[in-house]
């Protein structure tokens, strides 16, 4: 690739502080190891004073690698590295850390497990809850907040506080710190001891940055303490394409940078080199809503492109038939499918999707486990009370269902492996109002026993009251109800052909068997479709890519992220509106 006159005005940058704002495929990492070889060559630069971060590890090796290759092998002792790696070599230092000190994430769930059963908390979905409390910890570490100042978005501020101070308490204890607390203790280190401030300060001299704009607040503290006095601060990024924030990224750090730095040099790389005209303009089109931006003209060093073609669905179905139909289309003119991907806002979306790929027979992957709708907290209860309306008297199915909805039974009243109902009404003896909870349980059970899967779900969701459960339990858990909900539509609606609680039962049991089927291909096959999350697939290249269930409410704010995923010709992109269901398609 030609280098152009942007491109080289960043390279050639040298001292003092630079802001190059770097949009989708226009060469950031080009510019990035070009400068990083003037700074070598050029400038007269040690390779050991110079320190290049970025934010995971696999792009940091791949930074390396490309250096490398740029230079022949030589500038030798640069440094690449992830902040929480270059941070906890500090930390090795100064405290004589090991990686034996940091939390392994088995290790990190256990104590929130332990704390919740100490807490006595009834959490269904534990898993996804233990993830969302580790992101608002990690927040709070991030943004170096005061706990006392924080509210949940995941329970009530007393349960968050306890949780926090219980993990932090048994971190303390085992001599354990988590990667938050690498961010944190080497502020802390820095802040007070000028001296050691003072050794690394004179170590990494020249400090250039990758994707600024997903940097959080203790991060840059420490990189501006880290850059003093000359502040040789090289950082590149696009506040267009920070969709972080929910993990702690905070692109108005970029916003502000020439206020931090007003001696600062700004460079705009305008030319995207990877997606055709139409799509860069479609793109800017959209993106230029954005309140909150530096303004910016981008253009396409390809020309042409299709129009954008839109759809429009009335159904789920209709969607994800036309979006099979269409990688089949693409497969028989040569297209692999290795280069094609469906994005999607979350990983529990393509639920529905993935039983049409299997229906035609079309390998994919996901980075994350596949998800499984019967495997859902919600199916699990459902599937309990059908099972118990059976016959079925198992212990361990009464206590699945037994206080959803709320009927107050206590765990001791379920003595025996197996229930009996007489026995149930003498533990409770003359308690009239808890004798009327079982009757009532045992009336549920017997109109259950011949209904339909379909009319069972209906009347447990309504007769039996686990749909107000579940809107209490999103109460409880800062959630929306209505995403509960649409777990418990799609779980009655893939009921809905099947006559018998038998065979809808063999037709899940052979579903998960296929689903099995499907994780052993993936570790196999290669050439399967790309299943990825929207934050997932960012800096991934496909020939062919498929965005659904941009819904209002599902993609945030109805305005799907469509940058840094397209290239070459057979460039492909799709979203959904708010209903009916439109589809715009992308193709060059």
């Amino acid at each position: 690739m030609d280098i152009n006159q942007s491109q080289l005005n960043a390279i050639h940058h040298n001292k003092g502080p630079m802001l190059v704002l770097a949009g989708p495929g226009s060469g950031k990492t080009l510019v990035i190891t070009k400068r990083t070889e003037y700074l070598i060559n050029e400038c007269g630069v040690n390779p050991q004073n110079i320190l290049v971060i970025t934010f995971t590890k696999a792009a940091a090796e791949e930074m390396k690698e490309r250096f490398y290759r740029l230079t022949g092998g030589r500038g030798q002792g640069v440094n690449f590295g992830t902040f929480h790696a270059v941070f906890f070599t500090i930390l090795k230092y100064a405290y004589h850390y090991s990686a034996a000190n940091i939390i392994r994430d088995d290790q990190k769930n256990q104590f929130f497990r332990e704390i919740i059963e100490h807490l006595d908390m009834e959490i269904e979905d534990e898993k996804e809850f233990i993830i969302n409390i580790t992101s608002e910890i990690s927040l709070i570490k991030g943004e170096r907040m005061n706990l006392e100042h924080y509210y949940s978005i995941n329970c009530s501020e007393e349960i968050f506080k306890k949780i926090y101070q219980s993990y932090e308490s048994k971190l303390r204890k085992a001599n354990l710190i988590d990667f938050d607390d690498m961010l944190v203790l080497c502020y802390e280190l820095f802040k007070e001891r000028a001296d050691i401030l003072a050794i690394w300060q004179k170590k990494f001299q020249y400090i250039l940055i990758d994707e600024f704009q997903d940097i959080n607040k203790v991060q840059y503290d420490i990189i501006r303490l880290l850059a003093l006095p000359e502040n040789n601060l090289f950082i590149v990024g696009d506040d267009d394409q920070s969709i972080y924030r929910f993990r702690g990224a905070k692109p108005e750090i970029m916003l502000n940078f020439d206020k931090d730095y007003p001696e600062g040099k700004r460079v705009l790389l305008d030319v995207n080199y990877r997606s055709t005209e139409k799509i860069v303009e479609c793109a800017a089109r959209l993106v230029k809503n954005n309140t909150k931006r530096f303004p910016k003209n981008i253009h396409a060093n390809r020309q042409g492109g299709q129009e954008v073609i839109i759809k429009t669905f009335k159904e789920l179905k209709e969607q994800n038939s036309l979006v099979v139909a269409n990688i089949l289309q693409y497969y028989k003119i040569g297209i692999p499918f290795s280069d094609m991907a469906i994005l999607f806002r979350t990983n529990t979306q393509p639920r529905a999707l993935i039983d049409k790929l299997m229906e035609y027979n079309v390998p994919f992957q996901m980075r994350d486990m596949i998800p499984n709708l019967y495997d859902h907290w919600i199916s699990v209860n459902v599937i309990t009370y059908m099972k118990l309306a059976m016959g079925y008297r198992d212990r361990s199915y009464f206590l699945q269902i037994a206080n959803r909805p709320k009927r107050y039974l206590n765990r001791e009243c379920f003595v025996e492996p197996k229930v009996d109902f007489v026995k149930l009404r003498e533990y409770y003896g003359d308690k009239e109002w808890m004798l009327d909870r079982i009757d009532k349980l045992e009336y549920d059970l017997e109109f259950l026993k011949n209904m339909s899967p379909f009319a069972a779900i209906n009347y447990i969701r309504k007769g039996i009251g686990y749909e107000d459960y579940l809107t209490e339990y999103a109460a409880f858990r800062r959630i929306k109800a209505e995403e509960l909900i649409d777990t418990l539509n799609e779980l009655q609606d893939s009921a809905r052909e099947f006559k018998t609680y038998e065979e809808w039962f063999r037709h899940i049991e052979e579903y998960q068997v296929e689903l099995k089927k499907q994780v052993q291909n993936q570790k196999q096959d290669k050439n399967s479709v790309a299943l990825v999350t929207m934050h997932g697939s960012k800096g991934l290249e496909y020939k062919v890519v498929f965005i659904v269930d941009a819904n209002e409410g599902i993609t945030p704010i109805g305005k799907p992220c469509w940058k840094r995923i397209w290239r070459k010709r057979e460039d492909y992109f799709m979203w959904q509106l708010p209903e009916p269901r439109n589809i715009f398609i992308f193709t060059p």
